[in-house]
This record gives structure tokens, C-alpha cells and sequence, in this order.
């Protein structure tokens, strides 16, 4: 691997992983701004759907523009998710200390486990799509 396409999918997972951040933060303020349970479930959602587009689009781009391996493609992907569950971690834990929480414990222990329980599924799903992916190229390309 060349130092530019190094460069390339770092860039790519330091932007994904600040855009899951963004995506997150922002989806919770909308929620809190709803007047209804219904309004702060949809909000939610959509908060769910807007971060696995983002997901998809960065299994396309580590596939399809970068042609990394399915391996190489969940690692990334998964390290992205990993950062942004940190950076989501690292921002409860923030207002946790603002806001004189009592379960400072349980919001350091955050900092390890948020990225944890993101970024092993996280690989799952991406290696998955990624082989499928990759599959699929190869059918086309024998036919």
C-alpha cells in the first residue's frame, strides 16, 4: 500500500468516524427539542438511518474507489465506528462532569465499552457486505 492511498482511507475514517459523532449529537438535540415521544422516536430513527447510510457509504468507498479486501475494507469501517462511539463517549463524559453526574465510573468505563460493542458488530456487518460485494464483482466479471 502506497503512502497516498494510506493517506486516503485514514483521512476516510477520521472523516466517517466525525461525521457518526456529528450525526449522533445532532440527532439527540433534535430529539430533545421534540414536544412528543413519537416525534423523539422518530427523530431517533432517523438519527439510526442517516448513520447507516453513512456506514454503506464508506463500505462503497473502501470497496469500489479504494478496491481494498473485504478484510481490510470491515477494518476500516469498523475503526471509523469505533472513533465516533469514542468521541460520543468522551462528549457524555464531558457533560457528565459539567453537569455534576454522580456515575463518573460508569461514563469513564463508556470510554472503552461504547467503541467496543459498535465496532465488533460493526466488522461483522461490513466484512459481510464487503464479501458479498466482492462476489459479486467476480460473477459479473466471469459472465
Amino acid at each position: 500500500m502506497d503512502i497516498s492511498t494510506r493517506k486516503r482511507w485514514f483521512r476516510m475514517v477520521i472523516l466517517f468516524g466525525a461525521m457518526y459523532f456529528v450525526l449522533g449529537i445532532a440527532f439527540a438535540e433534535f430529539a430533545s427539542w421534540s414536544g412528543s415521544n413519537l416525534v423523539r422516536e422518530i427523530w431517533n430513527r432517523l438519527g439510526f438511518v442517516a448513520s447507516a447510510a453513512a456506514f454503506a457509504l464508506h463500505i462503497g468507498y473502501e470497496h469500489f474507489r479504494l478496491r481494498n479486501s473485504p478484510l481490510i475494507t470491515a477494518s476500516h469501517v469498523s475503526i471509523a465506528v469505533a472513533l465516533g462511539a469514542f468521541a460520543l463517549a468522551l462528549s457524555a463524559n464531558v457533560h457528565g462532569y459539567r453537569v455534576g453526574s454522580s456515575n463518573q465510573r460508569l461514563l469513564a468505563f463508556a470510554l472503552i465499552a461504547w467503541p467496543a460493542i459498535t465496532a465488533v458488530p460493526a466488522f461483522l456487518v461490513a466484512l459481510i457486505a464487503a464479501a458479498g460485494l466482492t462476489l459479486r464483482r467476480r460473477k459479473k466479471k466471469d459472465e
